[in-house]
């Protein structure tokens, strides 16, 4: 059995798919349900347990050894939350008791980090697990704070000679859009909150740059498609000997305009644009520039090609955003 934490999530929801799709299984997952759309999520999979965070203690003392494969995707991953002791709680304590849980049975580990680890990048976007480099990083955010104490928790552990689970990745998972993000709120893609608009041929609203190299609209992300993700993490499970702290997006940044411009496009509609302020409890924390440096996971043996943004978005909007039925 494989556990998946927050498998009723945006990324979690489409690892669980991947898995049972491709003949990985059977999955319990880990989640609250709370909203109608993360139900949604996992309609179309059958899932072998449905467990409350609350309860994984006693699940995993009843059932425990039946997990061989863990994926914590778990977390509270709003940018804007200011309850640091929840943050704490949920996305340092809680993967600090997962990763001794699979030490103590030799079960593989993978974890969801953030590219929101590594600040305003003024340290570059170099993964990895060195506990001298991951020192340098400064995080904009608690959210970004509590994965980043994590990775550096999980480096110092591996370079003090303390035994790992057998297999344990983390993943600083970039700008992840893709099926299944509704729920998320303000927290969503801006390709999933800028459709409706596009769809009625209305202009697009994105923010104003506030800073002198990157004019309204050149700020760059690294975006990625989260089927993509789903596929790294899916190589993952058949790689053993593959450990350690990597990068996921495409390696390629690329500016709002053209990811907006490829929504439009998906669409067939002319692309204008309304210009608002971003706002000022914004300002300090925003990233003008993110941009993974892939040569890890590619040195460790991935191959796969990742989507551009033009294909990316125009894969979300033609399958899933204009469908009927926009779930995966």
């Amino acid at each position: 059995m494989i556990l998946v934490t927050g498998g009723a999530g945006f990324i979690g929801s489409n690892l669980v798919a991947g898995l049972l799709e491709s003949g990985r299984g059977p999955v319990a997952v880990v989640d609250w349900i709370g909203r109608e759309e993360k139900c949604r999520n996992l309609a179309k999979h059958e899932i072998e347990a449905l467990v409350p965070p609350e309860e994984l203690a006693s699940f995993l003392q009843r059932r425990g050894n039946e997990v061989a494969h863990v994926y914590h995707m778990g977390a509270v991953t709003s940018t804007t939350e200011r309850d640091a002791d929840l943050i704490a709680a949920t996305n340092l304590r809680l993967p600090q008791s997962l990763w001794d849980w699979c030490v103590d049975r030799a079960v593989p580990f993978v974890y969801a980090s953030s590219a929101a680890t590594y600040g305003d990048g003024a340290a570059g976007f170099h993964d990895g697990a060195d506990p001298i480099a991951l020192a340098r990083l400064r995080p904009l955010n608690a959210y970004g704070w509590s994965k980043h104490a994590f990775d550096r928790w999980v480096a110092r552990r591996v370079r003090s000679g303390f035994p790992p689970p057998p297999q344990w990745t983390g993943l600083k998972f970039f700008n992840v859009y893709g099926p299944n993000e509704y729920h998320k709120g303000d927290m969503r893609s801006v390709v999933c909150k800028a459709y409706p608009r596009a769809a009625a041929d209305e202009p697009a609203q994105l923010f104003r740059s506030r800073h002198p190299d990157y004019p309204d609209g050149g700020q760059k992300r690294d975006f990625i498609h989260v089927r993509d993700c789903v596929s790294v993490m899916l190589w993952l499970h058949d790689q053993p000997q593959v450990s350690g702290i990597f990068n996921l997006g495409t390696g390629r940044a690329q500016t709002w305009l053209e990811l907006i411009g490829a929504l439009y496009d998906a669409l067939e509609r002319e692309l204008t644009v309304e210009w608002i302020d971003l706002p000022d409890e914004l300002a300090d924390h925003y990233q003008y520039f993110t941009e993974a440096d892939m040569t890890a996971l590619r040195e460790a043996g991935y191959e796969a090609p990742f989507m551009t943004v033009e294909e990316g978005v125009c894969d979300y909007v033609r399958r899933y955003l204009a469908a009927d039925d926009p779930y995966r």
